[in-house]
């Protein structure tokens, strides 16, 4: 059964006191993973080129500014990603790593660890913001404008899938103005694995998203998808996945970021 999940990764002890754990998508149903992933793991994953920029040269702008959420709930602990936007810790993420969330940790790329606050958050179009305690001297995104892609332009992924924090993966925009509704399923509202996914949430998300063929798995979730420039141009919020543990198979989604933008805005100033 197809799904298209958050690409966040929520680890729950399994029912009946075993020693498992659980991954979880947007629905909070599971599939058989017998691992937690460590959210002390780091790697990175770098091709050779793309576009106009080196991949390393983007990379190196913009890690930095792309930081690790580790969240508890009553359920578990979930892993996600975010993006700075300011020096003293706003940090853009998805609505649906913090949902639920008792306790959130950032780590940025050099290992230094803040808590949070959630400051607000919009299920619908999947956006939340945070704010890193006592945070300062942080390395602020560049954001660009989602309205000037094209099809086909080569876009970078940035984020800690599985908890291997600063990874980057590369590929192209697949598509534009793809609304989740159609992924799956379109008027056949029974047969969408979006719908089947989030079928326990009373509000699942309604965004419009970027389609990108660049790797992004299970804790990529409000990461930064980036241009050839290092410019934030969509954040990465969801996969589809043949099944709830294929992890990516090159269809990948992202929020536009004019989108998150006045999202971001209604939330801090109301």
């Amino acid at each position: 059964m197809a799904a298209l999940v958050g690409a966040t990764a929520l680890a729950a002890a399994l029912l009946g006191g075993g020693a498992g754990a659980a991954i979880v998508g947007l629905s909070g149903g599971s599939s058989g993973s017998s691992t937690t992933p460590s959210s002390a793991a780091t790697g990175q994953t770098i091709s050779n080129t793309t576009g106009s920029g080196d991949v390393s040269t983007v990379a190196a702008k913009v890690v930095p500014s792309v930081v690790q959420v580790n969240v508890t709930t009553g359920r578990g602990t979930a892993i996600g990603s975010g993006v700075i936007l300011t020096a003293d810790g706003r940090i853009l993420t998805n609505a649906h790593v913090v949902q639920g969330a008792q306790t959130v940790t950032v780590t940025t790329s050099d290992g230094k660890k803040y808590q949070a606050k959630v400051v607000g958050s919009d299920t619908k179009s999947d956006i939340a913001v945070l704010q890193a305690q006592g945070a300062s001297g942080l390395a602020p995104a560049t954001l660009g404008d989602s309205g000037k892609l094209a099809v086909g332009q080569q876009v970078i992924a940035i984020g800690s899938p599985g908890g291997l924090q600063n990874t980057v993966t590369t590929g192209i925009v697949s598509a534009l103005n793809r609304p989740l509704s159609d992924v799956g399923g379109g008027d056949d509202q029974q047969n969408s694995p979006f719908n089947r996914q989030t079928s326990n949430v009373t509000s699942g998300p309604s965004y419009t998203a970027i389609q990108t063929d660049a790797s992004i798995n299970q804790g990529n979730s409000g990461g930064a998808l980036v241009d050839s420039q290092g410019r934030v141009i969509g954040i990465n919020s969801a996969l589809y996945s043949p099944n709830s543990s294929a992890g990516s198979v090159g269809i990948g989604f992202a929020i536009p970021i004019n989108d998150a933008k006045k999202i971001v805005d209604q939330i801090v100033n109301g």
